[in-house]
């Protein structure tokens, strides 16, 4: 993925949080200059990956494939000593055209809140026993308090207010409903891991290869440089 291509796609989304009127912490607006200077005062924001997170997920086609997160605050299993807290919060920025793969997760129980701009499509499958797509069997689902049943493969629409919560083994993508314009997103979680808690089907990557066209305007959070 071209830095070209994350620096726009970062100030999309700054834009779309502007609009639906989303403050954001300042660590979000460090410049890679001033990440170069901050001290172990920010080790939080390094050690459980807080701020922007744009991704291809390997695969070079953004477009089509991807979408821009900021994760705002997380806590850190393997590090409860130092990070206690047992959830996190995240913004999530889709344009039409965009997807989000197929995937779930072993540990991480969230809520997936459409927070403005258009309808999500959010398609749900369980898992066999195996972690294999199950295509056949019906699905639970509870959206907003209400629990009902639908079948494998549905796609549950989500317009602004709306939300569904995700358990541990279902399987879900993103996409936006054409015609209704991008969609800013929240989650609200347990803690987040993305390099272990994720399981793609089929298998991909998930944090994309930089290509160095133009410098950066911010840094993601797998960029942060150690505290001097």
């Amino acid at each position: 993925m071209k830095r070209s291509e994350i620096n726009r796609a970062l100030r999309e989304m700054e834009a779309m949080c502007q609009t639906y009127r989303c403050p954001l912490p300042p660590f979000c607006g460090f410049t890679p200059e001033q990440w170069r200077t901050l001290g172990h005062e920010y080790d939080e924001v390094r050690d459980c990956r807080l701020g922007w997170d744009i991704t291809d997920y390997g695969q070079e086609r953004f477009d089509e494939l991807g979408f821009s997160l900021i994760t705002i605050r997380n806590g850190r299993r393997d590090m409860a000593e130092c990070y206690p807290k047992v959830y996190a919060e995240k913004l999530l920025y889709l344009k039409e055209g965009q997807y989000a793969p197929n995937h779930f997760h072993w540990f991480k129980t969230e809520d997936i809140i459409n927070r403005g701009g258009g309808n999500v499509l959010i398609r749900v499958y369980n898992a066999r026993p195996d972690e294999t797509v199950d295509r056949e069997t019906p699905v639970t689902v509870q959206t907003d308090g209400r629990c009902c049943t639908v079948p494998a493969g549905t796609q549950i629409r989500l317009t602004p207010g709306e939300s569904i919560f995700i358990r541990q083994y279902l399987y879900h993508d993103f996409t936006v409903e054409p015609g209704t314009g991008p969609v800013l997103l929240g989650e609200v979680s347990q803690c987040n891991d993305d390099e272990h808690d994720n399981r793609f089907d089929p298998p991909m990557g998930r944090f994309p290869v930089i290509e160095e066209d133009e410098p950066p305007y911010r840094l993601l959070c797998s960029e942060y440089p150690p505290a001097p």
